[in-house]
């Protein structure tokens, strides 16, 4: 529901964040959803051996009970602290009455431990207790949720920590998690049927004929009705952002709402580490940290050379580590706004318990452009035209591999300008999706440098896919021994979700990766929304033009219209999941099994 709409069911945390924040709440909430995590100095490398146990619950979720699906009594569940060298035993026992299971999101472990029902082992069934127990092979942040159903969406997940066995690359003073979510009052089967009856039932920024007058009058009113209709064909429109809004979501930072003021402590001058997760089912975040500039030191777990930024969006299941440097005894605000802009969370960095800082206003709703739908529009059609002629109609799908080509500019009619859109790099061939698809990106662009929707023409420096830079040289320099084309696709009048056009219960095959060889996987959206698409059990390496130091992803959001290419060294024998992690779609069919051997 709306952000004003939830200003009674947020009043209990309020009084609480009144009567002392942070340490108020303390007395309520265990230590782990507070976000702090040991000082590096403190940790000792162990084997771990926890319990966590998954029940139905009610709690308060933003000032208002709630029933959830809890992790040792708390929504997020508490954080799991591993280490790099060490063995972990993970024992989850199941007292819902259902089946459950967590998957450990970004670890690398043998496949029968991953935790996804029907691919490595069977479930968790109610009284069971499964114990994953692996050695821990990495370092970095990551989380773990449920692969059941939608439990996801109602409690079932929470942060995980690698400690590394070398010390980090760069030094800190004080570490927090902070777990980004959204919460539904709702059941989520319901939304997923309103979804199912029509796709933009949570969408509150719908155009209108006003609008279209108002577009008209600004320019060329027969473009401008074009573009309308070219939208009403493909069951969209321009403010299609995201399938589930902040109509219904509450968004929770390290479980608490922006009421519940979640707050990080830091001393003046010292280094403060802030590892970002995107938990949530259905959500993109924009984060900033005004009057203080974020040093990008991880993504997705593995470390990349520090890039200084003062924004970026983050994608459903993605992680990045951030440092910053507060000299001033004062607080800030640890802004994380939706994709859509409907609403936000918000945190503070405080020298004191109980300080707030101003919390901007969300910014206005961004909108979809031609580019979005996958076509060349306006000036674009005359850019394309021209890089046809200049490669004779074929563009090679390989063009992003041997490295990034620069954005150019390009003007669009009909939406938002457009500052810097990647250059058309391939047209769509013949048309072989099924019946589970109603477009196809007519052209197919390199969008790295592209900071994400919404953050296009910003004052500031916003992070892009193109600037991440591994601080290792990659290991395997070996060339692929095969490529393999996906396509992203989808019928959103239907809600259908796939690959190629074919949901997972229509597919038979698995997708093969020969055990040992290098594989280059191309992803082409021919949605006209992002998708986040996780493969399970291996990193796969970002072809984003930084040479050799490409870098490791486990989650990669691809935009729409976009085409771009992975690395992956398929040594990692076994049944690995693959699919996008909006939780809704993932469930409506684009789910994939990898099968190395």
């Amino acid at each position: 529901m709306p952000q004003n709409l939830l200003r009674s069911r947020r009043a209990f945390l309020g009084r609480l964040a009144a009567l002392g924040g942070a340490g108020a709440l303390a007395s309520l909430l265990p230590l782990p959803a507070l976000g702090a995590l040991t000082r590096p100095a403190q940790r000792t490398p162990a084997d771990t051996v926890m319990d966590l146990a998954i029940r139905r619950q009610t709690l308060d979720i933003a000032g208002a009970k709630a029933s959830g699906l809890t992790i040792n009594g708390s929504i997020p569940g508490p954080v799991v602290e591993l280490y790099e060298g060490q063995e972990a035993a993970l024992r989850v026992t199941n007292h819902l009455q259902e089946d459950t299971s967590i998957h450990w999101h970004g670890i690398l472990l043998p496949f029968e431990m991953d935790g996804v029902p029907g691919v490595g082992f069977p479930g968790i069934r109610p009284g069971e207790t499964f114990e994953a127990r692996f050695p821990v092979r990495q370092y970095g942040t990551y989380w773990y949720h449920s692969h059941s159903g939608l439990q996801e969406q109602i409690g079932v997940y929470g942060p995980l920590i690698v400690h590394p066995a070398e010390p980090d690359p760069f030094s800190y003073q004080r570490d927090y998690v902070v777990m980004l979510s959204d919460w539904t009052f709702d059941d989520p089967h319901h939304i997923l049927a309103n979804l199912k009856k029509m796709s933009d039932y949570y969408n509150f920024h719908q155009q209108t004929v006003m609008d279209l007058v108002e577009e008209g009058a600004r320019g060329d009113f027969g473009q401008a009705l074009r573009d309308r209709l070219a939208w009403d064909r493909m069951r969209m429109m321009p403010s299609d952002i995201a399938d589930v809004t902040g109509h219904t979501y509450t968004y929770l930072m390290n479980g608490l709402s922006a009421a519940g003021n979640w707050t990080g402590l830091f001393n003046p001058g010292e280094t403060v580490r802030l590892r970002f997760i995107n938990g949530s089912a259905m959500s993109y975040f924009n984060i900033r940290v005004p009057g203080l500039a974020m040093t990008v030191v991880q993504a997705d777990g593995q470390n990349v050379q520090p890039v200084e930024i003062d924004e970026f969006q983050v994608g459903v299941a993605e992680t990045l580590d951030v440092l910053v440097r507060p000299d001033e005894e004062k607080p800030y605000t640890v802004m994380a706004e939706s994709m859509d802009r409907s609403g936000y969370v918000r945190g503070t960095l405080a020298p004191r318990a109980g300080m707030e800082a101003p919390v901007p206003a969300l910014r206005e709703p961004p909108r979809r452009t031609m580019v979005d739908m996958g076509m060349a529009h306006g000036e674009a059609t005359k850019k394309a035209e021209m890089e046809d002629k200049s490669t004779g109609g074929h563009t090679d799908h390989g063009m992003a591999h041997g490295g990034h080509r620069q954005p150019m500019e390009q003007g669009e009619s009909g939406g938002r300008a457009m500052a810097s859109v990647g250059p058309i790099i391939a047209r769509h061939g013949p048309e072989r999706h099924g019946p589970g698809n109603i477009t196809v990106a007519q052209v197919q662009r390199d969008r790295l440098a592209e900071p994400g929707t919404g953050l296009e023409n910003l004052p500031h420096r916003v992070l892009s896919y193109a600037q991440l830079r591994n601080v290792k040289p990659m290991a395997d320099k070996r060339k692929p021994s095969q490529t393999i084309e996906l396509h992203l696709t989808g019928n959103m009048e239907r809600y259908m979700w796939s690959f190629d056009g074919v949901r997972f219960h229509e597919v038979r095959d698995t997708i093969h990766f020969p055990y040992g060889e290098r594989i280059r996987l191309i992803l082409v959206n021919d949605t006209m929304m992002e998708h986040p698409i996780h493969l399970h059990g291996m990193f796969m390496e970002l072809e984003n033009g930084q040479g050799d130091h490409l870098p490791f992803k486990h989650t990669v959001s691809v935009k729409p219209a976009e085409r771009l290419s992975l690395l992956i060294t398929a040594d990692e024998p076994g049944r690995w999941a693959f699919h996008c992690h909006f939780l809704y779609h993932m469930d409506m069919g684009m789910f994939r099994v990898v099968e190395v051997k």
